[in-house]
């Protein structure tokens, strides 16, 4: 799939695309509207078999508030469930970051889509059944790489779990294995990097070749992107997902942004909180309807996620969305300082440009009724630490329009992260 398809070819791609996607949708909602009790009662009275791809905004939104809601008046696992039960066989949850955990329940068909939703991601990605995957975090009850663990299992591939292990202990790991690819937050993998300094381990001569990353957009920050793959010496590739939605982007080795799932997944990129669609190169939120995973369905799902469409076609030759910078923030991320809007990945990328900065953290907080930003740094080696504070506070003036305060701290005494990084904070008061 490397030849650019002509414009024709694309517009053709793109109407089976959409013929594909409504039959999916069609079979979906029937099935629903049959035995859903949660989608039952929210398409009502709407006319179905839908008849064209605009159809697709009579449907309501679905919001994760609704969801949870849903949750605690019908407990344990509220009434978004298609099929009995007994038949589901795995039960998963949202990581709870912002106060409200969602738990979600997939039968052996359900689970079976979710696995070749990653499949999709190894794919694009170059990992196969000669592979050796080795999955750094810890196991919880979140979606979070469990798919990517069974699918790599169901490619052929040979997967080491990393869990309930220290860093140390996940680099000899990595080695001893002769691991060929890295699962991880892009933080993590940072992480490792740095542990691996502090051993005398030169990561870039090792045995890893391909590095995948998600759980946080950083994997597509550029100068974030750009350490990993110096301090790996392999290919780092971003992917997104959540636990409700299923694995629904990846990245394809033109490193042009995240692709859209479409097989998949119909997603529309809408004003946040608003109705109506952005246009090519504008943000908005990513609304996305599920195509597979039935048992347990999120139909118009408000994923919080912000992204830049583009509607050119990539030159890998895949005839899908693209959202070039892959996720760039969450709709409730948006920082805003003295009139400035800015999303955490924009400051993460000008901070990370600095190679001296080993990790940082941001806090925003109340004074004097002005919402003000600082913006603390490690820097090493300790010779340079003004230098760098008094560049990076000059940049993030110039660069974002930010005039934040930069504090300079002892190396290691910022918090690391295995998982989803909490860099950035809000002060309450």
């Amino acid at each position: 799939m490397s030849a650019k398809p002509s414009p024709g070819e694309e517009a053709r791609e793109r109407r089976a695309l959409s013929r594909l996607q409504l039959a999916k949708l069609n079979r979906g909602l029937t099935l629903l509207r049959r035995r859903n009790r949660f989608y039952k009662e929210k398409l009502g009275g709407i006319a179905l078999p839908l008849k064209q791809p605009a159809d697709l905004a009579v449907l309501p939104f679905t919001v994760k508030e609704e969801l949870v809601r849903d949750q605690e008046q019908n407990p344990p696992c509220g009434t978004n469930l298609t099929a009995p039960l007994p038949r589901y066989t795995r039960t998963h949850a949202t990581s709870g970051t912002s106060g409200q955990r969602l738990k979600w329940l997939d039968t052996r068909r359900s689970w079976a889509w979710v696995l070749h939703c990653w499949r999709e991601v190894y794919r694009a990605a170059g990992v196969g059944p000669n592979d050796v995957v080795f999955a750094a975090f810890g196991f919880g009850p979140f979606l979070g790489f469990w798919a990517g663990f069974e699918a790599a299992q169901s490619l052929g591939a040979m997967v080491i779990a990393g869990g309930a292990q220290s860093s140390a202990e996940r680099l000899d790991w990595i080695q001893d294995t002769r691991a060929t690819v890295l699962l991880s937050t892009p933080t993590y993998a940072l992480r490792l990097a740095e542990v691996a300094r502090g051993k005398g381990m030169d990561l870039s001569a090792g045995p890893v070749r391909i590095t995948i990353h998600g759980g946080e957009p950083g994997a597509s920050i550029q100068t974030t992107r750009a350490r990993i793959q110096e301090a790996w010496g392999a290919r780092p590739f971003d992917h997104a997902g959540s636990t409700e939605v299923g694995p629904w982007g990846f990245e394809c080795p033109e490193a042009s942004g995240l692709h859209l799932l479409e097989s998949d997944f119909i997603g529309e990129v809408l004003e946040p909180g608003g109705d109506e669609p952005v246009g090519p190169g504008a943000t908005g939120e990513l609304v996305l309807t599920n195509l597979g995973r039935w048992d347990m369905p999120v139909i118009r799902y408000r994923s919080g996620d912000m992204v830049r469409l583009s509607e050119e076609p990539c030159s890998c030759g895949r005839p899908y969305l693209r959202f070039p910078g892959g996720v760039v923030g969450r709709s409730d991320d948006m920082i805003q300082v003295k009139g400035i809007n800015v999303y955490p990945s924009a400051v993460e990328n000008l901070i990370r440009a600095r190679q001296e900065v080993t990790e940082f953290e941001v806090e925003v907080f109340r004074l004097r009724e002005m919402w003000e930003m600082e913006v603390r740094v490690e820097v090493v080696p300790e010779s340079k630490r003004e230098g760098v504070r008094s560049e990076l506070a000059e940049a993030l003036a110039t660069r974002l329009g930010l005039r934040a305060t930069v504090k300079a701290v002892a190396a290691g005494s910022l918090p690391r992260y295995e998982l989803k990084s909490r860099r950035f904070k809000i002060r309450p008061g």
